[in-house]
């Protein structure tokens, strides 16, 4: 059977900072969450084409608690390994962006499946993100992390440190010592070491998760370095072309396979054409690296633009997730694509039992809150799509709110929803905020407001074709009409608002309910689609 030819993203959608581990002929790659619960998501390959979710591990508060945390604050940078019979999983909880300060506190979790229940987390440090387990030929084991300096006269990324961690004990042990200053690059982060024969390989990743985004590579003969940068310069980026399929490649694992043959995962994004906006965040994406007579590792003929396209391995193909949703809410569970905010106790939000065959939401903080918002969504994963729900609503207040969403962030998102007023009772409305910092809302169309039949369900839709988002409704069995003015879809990205570099996420397409009189009026969603507009 020839091997599979690899499409890039191979995670399509918001999918960041991948960590690849291997085990026998099974492939793992886990990747970033941040705001949204459960924590951390795992796909597993054994041909690397076809991925399949297969758990969130950070499920329980006892692992995950990010109430109050702000946008893009949460799960950063998971690092996942493979030893003594168990899997690691080492991660992030950040609790701060802004300013200087990061507040960032790094756990590590074992399983002795993918997919059980993890332990209770070990708490290791708080000096940095992006910690990652190193397992030596010898039997030690070490976390790496990169140090953040939030002294204002130098940069926030001081380099990265190695640390002894002792397994049986659960606790790190011995000096901190700082083995990589990182490049003229700067933004030294995302470390992952590596022994090949008796030289040390650290990949870090450099230059900001925007458009100067790279891997870079540096290698020792001693674990404690000091460590020699690759002298051909990032092994992975497209910094230097801007016009690249994709952008912002960095943040980057590497994996050996039993052919000899290395991989490396990292992290790229799809802008809209002619645009520096990416709707769908950062994605995962894979390449093939050869070694030099010298012993650096380079995507072929040296070019480290990332392939849009490389050679798989030979294996029968694995089950598939798919990226459409088509659900009636018929079961107990909700379907595993969807995601929540922040709160590990989703009883308070919603629940798939108290009106059976609906997904009941029950109505909480406002769409901008970091604390219990009641919203349920999956992620974008392509350009043209359609979306649509049936709502099921009787709101007796300006301030019972439910409805379709298109939401990137707290400060980025399209809404089409269904609430009351004096003057029109039932009526269907929409608002947009694309990026303002004081939560300011855009209310296009609002002399438009549609007045609604009370005791009826309402279909609401959205079609996207690239930068451009049409709302659509419909009540009974009649045809859906347009609502409201064509919006700029291309606001509900990374780079909007706040601009480059500081927002990390990814837009995802779903439900909400908001009762801001605080008594959690409800709202009944029975289906839910996600598909393909092309």
């Amino acid at each position: 059977m020839p091997a599979p030819m690899l499409e890039n993203p191979i995670l399509p959608g918001f999918n960041p900072d991948p960590s690849i581990c291997r085990v026998g002929d099974d492939f793992y790659i886990a990747t970033s969450t941040f705001e949204w619960f459960p924590g951390v998501q795992i796909h597993h390959s054994r041909d690397l084409k076809h991925w399949r979710l297969v758990a969130r591990p950070l499920n329980r508060p006892d692992l995950l608690n990010m109430l109050g945390e702000p946008d893009s604050c949460g799960v950063w940078a998971p690092c996942l390994t493979h030893a003594n019979g168990r899997f690691y999983l080492l991660y992030t909880d950040v609790k701060r962006f802004d300013g200087n300060f990061k507040d960032t506190h790094n756990y590590l979790t074992s399983c002795a499946t993918i997919d059980g229940d993890w332990d209770s987390p070990t708490y290791l440090n708080a000096q940095g993100f992006d910690p990652s387990l190193f397992h030596d030929d010898d039997g030690r084991t070490w976390v790496l992390n990169m140090v953040w300096d939030h002294r204002p006269d130098r940069s926030f990324f001081r380099g990265i440190t190695l640390q002894e961690y002792s397994i049986p004990e659960g606790r790190l042990f011995g000096d901190v010592e700082l083995i990589f200053d990182g490049t003229e690059l700067d933004c030294t982060e995302g470390p992952h070491l590596y022994r090949f024969d008796d030289t040390y390989y650290l990949i870090t990743a450099e230059g900001g998760t925007g458009y100067g985004h790279a891997v870079t590579m540096a290698r020792s003969k001693s674990i404690h370095g000091p460590y020699e940068v690759d002298p051909a310069g990032p092994i992975v980026t497209a910094k230097d072309d801007p016009d690249w399929p994709l952008q912002r490649s960095g943040h980057a694992d590497l994996v050996e396979l039993e052919d000899g043959r290395f991989l490396l995962v990292h992290l790229a994004s799809r802008p809209l054409p002619g645009t520096r906006r990416s709707p769908m965040g950062r994605e995962s994406a894979i390449q093939e690296l050869v070694r030099s007579e010298d012993g650096w590792f380079r995507l072929p003929d040296g070019d480290p633009r990332p392939r849009l396209e490389i050679r798989g391995v030979d294996a029968p193909p694995t089950p598939a997730s798919s990226g459409f949703v088509d659900t009636d809410f018929d079961g107990p569970d909700l379907d595993h694509r969807f995601q929540w905010l922040r709160s590990p106790w989703p009883d308070e939000l919603f629940s798939l039992t108290a009106r059976p065959g609906h997904l009941r939401l029950f109505g909480r903080e406002s769409i901008g809150s970091w604390y219990r918002q009641a919203l349920v969504a999956c992620r974008q994963t392509l350009f043209d799509f359609e979306i649509e729900t049936t709502l099921d609503f009787e709101p007796a207040s300006f301030q019972h709110l439910a409805g379709l969403t298109c939401y990137y962030n707290a400060s980025k998102f399209h809404y089409l929803y269904v609430s009351w007023d004096p003057k029109l009772g039932k009526h269907l409305g929409m608002m947009s905020c694309g990026g303002r910092a004081d939560l300011v809302l855009d209310y296009p169309a609002w002399d438009d407001r549609v007045t609604l039949p009370v005791g009826e369900p309402v279909r609401l839709l959205a079609s996207v074709r690239g930068a451009e988002l049409q709302f659509a409704f419909a009540v009974g069995d009649s045809p859906a009409q347009p609502f409201g003015p064509r919006l700029d879809y291309s606001v509900l990205c990374d780079e909007a608002g706040k601009g480059e570099g500081a927002n990390f996420t990814g837009t995802f397409l779903g439900v909400c309910c908001q009762d801001l009189t605080g008594q959690q009026h409800p709202a009944d969603f029975d289906r839910f689609s996600y598909r393909s507009g092309a």
